[in-house]
């Protein structure tokens, strides 16, 4: 019986590319999708998905929440990264919330059957070189931050002032404010700016 994949990833030439070539193998029927809600609509409808190729920064996608909850809606299906470089830290804490690995969007896609072989075997895969060093700093590694904190995050690396960030979060700009200080102390950041930064460094959103 064929694998059934869900590519969730918004860039929809590669996850073409990656679809077309999965399902011109016998052993692959690949399905794809563009942001978080798709995955989990695909999910809750469809229980019989063995594996899911996750991208970290398609829409939806809030750093190692979202990851927690794909892995969680998956079920008994594997749920592996599919991303660029990311932060050493993060990935370690994806496989302990039972991510199955890390796949390189640059891995040439002839090496890609040959992965998920080896993560449907039961194992787990992270290439060497994959992950980047982590940064010195005096803060944590994001992990801590609350589901508010990141939403506010990533209004404000979207560019979104904090009146705007306000009303979309039908609060006021003293709390939006009070987020936003509690954000840059918990990452190490001299300033939004900086937050923003550190926060797309180590995949948080």
């Amino acid at each position: 019986m064929a694998l059934k994949i869900l590519l969730a990833d918004d860039h929809n030439l590669l996850a073409e590319a990656v679809g077309n070539m999965l399902n011109a193998l016998p052993d692959y029927e690949a399905i794809t999708t563009d942001s978080l809600d798709g995955a989990l609509s695909v999910l809750g409808a469809q229980n019989d998905i063995d594996l899911v190729l996750l991208d970290l920064k398609m829409p939806g996608m809030v750093g190692l929440a979202s990851v927690k909850t794909v892995i969680d809606k998956a079920g008994d299906g594997k749920v592996a990264l599919f991303t660029g470089m990311v932060d050493r830290h993060f990935l370690n804490s994806a496989l302990d919330l039972g991510c199955r690995g890390l796949i390189p969007k640059t891995m040439p896609l002839q090496s890609l059957n040959s992965v998920i072989q080896l993560i449907m075997s039961g194992q787990v895969f992270v290439p060497t070189g994959a992950t980047q060093a982590t940064i010195e700093k005096s803060g944590s590694d994001g992990a801590d931050l609350s589901e508010k904190e990141l939403f506010v995050l990533r209004l404000a690396a979207d560019g979104l002032t904090n009146k705007e960030i306000a009303r979309d979060m039908d609060a006021s700009e003293v709390t939006v404010k009070m987020h936003m200080r509690s954000i840059c102390k918990k990452l190490g950041a001299r300033n939004r700016a900086h937050a923003a930064m550190i926060s797309r460094e180590r995949a948080l959103i």
